[in-house]
């Protein structure tokens, strides 16, 4: 490469990495963020304090025109907790997710490993994923975040069943007590009119019920019963 072709090599990149800056500047989570750019591909570096200020950073400067990719290198000083709290703590958060949205309908389990917190488990839609995947990334100690939820495929059969078997598990007479819990205990995945059962219930009868209701429902081609008897 020529001096003249070096030149301008640099003079290009310099002006993406003010472009990426400058994107980054107007918000003070970025305070701590470092932008160089090379060969059209920018290094973010430095330090914030949510793992959603990292995500954020990164998807801000995959926008900035001029960037063919990113390398976000950037560190979460996050809060010293061990990884037992941080998967308790995400853990009561994600139980509660969707309230009022269907919440019966997901069932999400998060394991919590140097500080990377991976989600996983079924929900219903991107809807309810991203809600999931959002109170992950701005729980203060989630240092790293790995996705391994499955969306269910669209299907307004598959909806109609939902509703269906909510009515035939919570409205039955001995597992009315579990309709009264916000966080409803009984999970119900469905896809492609196959059930399964997550959840606890307090006794053994209360897990067979739940089954054999499901079962009971018109167009389930299926059920397992995942459900675990609470000690």
């Amino acid at each position: 490469m020529s001096f003249a072709q070096n030149s301008t090599k640099l003079t290009d990149d310099q002006i993406v990495t003010n472009r990426v800056a400058s994107k980054l500047a107007g918000h003070d989570r970025f305070h701590g963020v470092n932008v160089q750019v090379d060969d059209r591909i920018a290094r973010l570096s430095g330090n914030v304090e949510l793992y959603i200020d990292k995500a954020d950073a990164g998807r801000k400067a995959e926008k900035v025109d001029g960037v063919s990719g990113v390398r976000n290198e950037i560190i979460v000083n996050g809060k010293n907790v061990s990884d037992a709290e941080l998967q308790e703590t995400l853990a009561n958060k994600l139980r509660y997710d969707r309230l009022g949205y269907g919440i019966a309908f997901n069932n999400l389990a998060v394991k919590v490993t140097d500080g990377k917190a991976t989600v996983s488990g079924q929900v219903r839609d991107y809807s309810d994923r991203n809600s999931a995947i959002a109170i992950v990334e701005t729980t203060l100690g989630v240092l790293d975040v790995e996705d391994e939820i499955a969306v269910a495929p669209l299907s307004i059969f598959d909806d109609q069943l939902r509703i269906n078997l909510a009515r035939a598990i919570y409205g039955h007479p001995s597992l009315q007590k579990y309709a009264m819990d916000p966080q409803a205990p009984i999970r119900i995945v469905v896809e492609n009119g196959r059930v399964q059962l997550y959840g606890a219930t307090v006794n053994e009868m209360d897990k067979q019920v739940a089954y054999t209701q499901a079962n009971s429902v018109p167009g389930v081609f299926g059920v397992t019963n995942h459900i675990v008897v609470a000690k």
